[in-house]
């Protein structure tokens, strides 16, 4: 190859690569736009009637000493823990929640002199019972006051198996946001396209407890008790593509 035609070659490739390092950052970079989106939350709630309870019992015995007051309790509690067996209540369904020895302090005179002074000990345990046949809570409940539960008594209504619950509620929520992406479409004069996303954003559930303390003495009748409706409540957010 002749010098000339070396030089020469050279220069073109030098006049190439100097033309590609003026191109412009923006135009080596082109990313591409996102398409045109409508973005909507949909809601599906679901109500349902409980077939389950979760009562809320707690025994609470107070002596001169803790040993006194722990003695006393474990009594009570075993007494509670058989009759609730002997009615039905599964092991499974019978758990342990709290359990506290706490001193009690005697008050001060009325010159308030002095510092106070423990007086005795109070024990509480607290049980926490799923009672799967609702007809049988109010007789359960009223059982275990009479064999020594003196505090506690929430209840929540529940439904044991949710899955067919929420499984419908995502199916309204999901219809809702197609629903309304629908409407935003036709207001705005365009073509709604495919869904790009869906993300479930929150599940919420609104039972109806029952909040009355249990400080009674037993009575020949069952406590009566309404266990209503609970609303469960998802919500989704879709994104679909606004059609070309």
């Amino acid at each position: 190859m002749s010098n000339r035609l070396a030089f020469a070659l050279a220069g073109t490739v030098l006049v190439g690569a100097a033309a590609l390092l003026s191109v412009p950052a923006a135009a080596q970079q082109s990313p591409l736009q996102p398409s045109p989106r409508i973005s909507v939350t949909g809601e599906g709630e679901v109500n349902v009637a409980p077939d389950m309870a979760i009562l809320n019992l707690t025994v609470l015995r107070e002596a001169e000493t803790a040993r006194a007051a722990l003695t006393a309790n474990n009594d009570a509690m075993k007494q509670v823990l058989a009759a609730l067996k002997e009615a039905g209540v599964a092991e499974r369904d019978l758990q342990t929640s709290g359990l506290s020895i706490q001193p009690r302090y005697a008050q001060p005179g009325k010159d308030r002199s002095g510092e106070p002074k423990i007086a005795g000990y109070s024990v509480s345990n607290a049980l926490t019972v799923r009672v799967r046949n609702l007809a049988d809570a109010g007789g359960i409940l009223d059982k275990a006051v009479g064999l020594g539960v003196n505090q506690g008594g929430g209840i929540a209504f529940v439904k044991d198996d949710m899955k067919p619950t929420l499984t419908e509620a995502r199916k309204r929520a999901v219809a809702d946001a197609v629903a309304r992406a629908k409407t935003l479409a036709e207001a705005a004069d365009v073509k709604l396209g495919k869904i790009l996303s869906i993300e479930e954003q929150s599940i919420m559930a609104r039972p109806m407890p029952y909040g009355g303390a249990v400080r009674m003495a037993a009575s020949d009748a069952a406590v009566p008790l309404a266990s209503g409706e609970n609303t469960y409540r998802t919500q989704v957010n879709v994104i679909f593509e606004i059609a070309p």
